[in-house]
């Protein structure tokens, strides 16, 4: 198939639905592993040494991040199916988005790290997993930066979305930071 125009926001070739259930798919499982193996490694160290740390005064109760994190997490894979889907050029061509796409892995492998580094971290080398995770979570917010305007190119809905985003990976950065700081 060719593209429908020049620009590149209309550009994209008509997949097939069953593609565009595949993809959507794939995307739905990778957020959801991400998002499953955080819990595991957090579910026995909130109650466990994260109960017992300094936080900071504007940290929210435990019961808000679940529900948070899993509408981030479907809506970053919402924003890549849109990415994806706008960026085909028919036939054997790259996707034109494949920078922002790739991009977005990068971001959800530093997502996935975070979450075992600090709250899996801590029991097995102390403190020093607080800045180590405290350099992931700084350079995944950056990552989301660049994706939220990169995303304007191809999609304003999946720029909003990495840019709800990028605001609470800013507010998190700060709970991490207070983590070090008050203890």
């Amino acid at each position: 198939m060719t593209p429908r125009s020049s620009d590149p926001r209309t550009a994209a070739a008509s997949p097939s639905v069953g593609l565009q259930v595949a993809v959507g798919a794939v995307l739905l499982a990778a957020v959801t592993i991400v998002a499953a193996g955080g819990s595991l490694v957090t579910i026995g160290n909130v109650e466990g040494w994260y109960a017992e740390a300094a936080k900071a005064p504007w940290s929210p109760p435990n019961g808000v991040f679940g529900p948070v994190w899993t509408a981030l997490y479907a809506g970053i894979a919402v924003a890549c199916f849109l990415v994806w889907r706008l960026g085909l050029r028919g036939g054997d061509r790259p996707n034109a988005a494949r920078a922002w796409l790739t991009g977005w892995t990068v971001q959800l492998v530093l997502n996935a790290a975070w979450t075992p580094t600090f709250f899996g971290g801590f029991p097995l080398i102390g403190e020093a997993a607080w800045w180590i995770a405290a350099a992931i979570i700084l350079a995944l917010l950056g990552v989301v930066v660049w994706l939220v305007i990169t995303a304007a190119r191809w999609s304003r809905l999946a720029m909003g979305i990495m840019i709800a985003y990028a605001i609470w990976l800013a507010f998190a950065s700060t709970l991490n930071i207070a983590v070090i700081a008050l203890n």
